[in-house]
Formats: C-alpha cells, structure tokens, sequence
C-alpha cells in the first residue's frame, strides 16, 4: 500500500475534525502552543530588570563605582555616580545621555550612567554640583558683525 505526503493511505481522504483541519494540524497547534508556555518563563527571565517599564530606581556597582538612580514624581531622573550628581537628558527619540559622555546616546538612564562611569579615568571622579568652572571670555572677537 502506498502512503501519501500526509502520512495516511494513497486514495484515502485524511480524517478531517470540525472546521475543515485535520487531526495533523491540531496537534501541530497544540505543540506550538505547549512550546509557547512552556518557553515563556524562560525568556522573561532573560528581560534585564533595569529595562522593565516602570522601574522607578536602580541600585548598581559597575567596574568599581556605584551608580544609583530613582525617578522622581515628574518623571524625570535623579542619577548619582559615587555619591555625585549626574545630569541626564532625554532626547526627542526617547534615548538618554550625559554630561559626561554626551556624544552617545543610550537607550535606559542606567546605560547612560554606565557609559559616564566608562568615560572617567581611574580614580577621576565628578565635580561636585556648583563647581563647575564659569566660561569667560579672554579678549577676541566674537560673534557676527554687520
């Protein structure tokens, strides 16, 4: 007797359950289902926390400094590395950057502050808040003139 492609006796029809699939195709959809929940533990538990939505502080050590972050009421950041201030921005695509390193743009707070911890030498750490030198003008000219 010869078999067919589907697995049943050439000239025979496959036993076909209500809906007009067969007994094949139903089994196929209960697998991949199985599969599907059974997989799924697995792969939320690969999701990085810090990246959840809705995480509302981070508390890590990355290559010898603290870096610490809790998002304040309005939405915004507050971001400290080594117990220091550091500024973040958001950007109109969503994505954040430093003062540190503020050419690069990073997709979470947290990957900003990792990238401003790699941009520091070792032991160089950051200015505290209101120390920051003032820009003056030494002679020269500047700006446009008509």
């Amino acid at each position: 007797m010869a078999i067919g492609i589907d697995g049943t006796p050439k000239g025979t029809q496959p036993s076909a359950v209500p809906g007009g699939r067969t007994r094949r195709d139903v089994a196929r959809g209960l697998r991949t289902g199985a599969l599907t929940a059974a997989l799924a533990p697995l792969l939320a538990a690969f999701r990085a926390p810090e990246r959840a939505p809705g995480r509302a502080s981070f508390d890590r050590m990355h290559r010898g400094r603290r870096i610490q972050g809790v998002r304040t009421a309005d939405g915004h950041w507050h971001v400290t590395l080594d117990g220091r201030p550091l500024h973040l921005m958001r950007r109109a695509d969503g994505t954040w950057l430093s003062m540190v390193d503020h050419y690069c743009s990073y997709p979470t707070p947290l990957d900003a502050a990792r990238a401003a911890a790699d941009a520091l030498a070792p032991g160089e750490r950051l200015r505290e808040a209101g120390t920051e030198p003032r820009h003056q003008h030494r002679g020269g000219r500047h700006g446009v003139r008509a």
